[in-house]
């Protein structure tokens, strides 16, 4: 399945002033790598995958059109899912974006 290019598009705009962000595609999406680490991923299923401190997981789930996000029946601990319609919003986009780059930031570099 093929990610939402124009969410990708609006991520991008997003981080493109970013130093050391890249892309590529993995998990049928776009991850947006920040120094090696995934920080944002446009879901081929829609919405975004997005990092999060493990310690701020419950805080970042109980938003609106969040949940855990799970690969392969297992709980992914520092990540969390956000649905299609919770990312409709620029400012609801950049809240989580922002949330997966300042993540991404504090972590060593690959």
């Amino acid at each position: 399945m093929a990610y939402d290019e124009d969410l990708a598009n609006r991520v991008r705009e997003l981080v493109g002033r970013e130093p050391g962000i890249a892309e590529r595609r993995m998990f049928g999406g776009l991850a947006m790598m920040l120094r090696g680490n995934m920080a944002v991923v446009v879901r081929g299923a829609g919405g975004l995958m997005v990092r999060v401190d493990p310690a701020e997981s419950e805080r970042a789930l109980a938003e609106p059109g969040a949940e855990t996000t799970t690969m392969r029946g297992r709980a992914m601990r520092g990540w969390v899912t956000v649905e299609p319609a919770a990312c409709e919003r620029d400012a609801d986009l950049a809240r989580w974006v922002d949330r997966g780059v300042r993540y991404a930031a504090g972590l060593p570099a690959k």
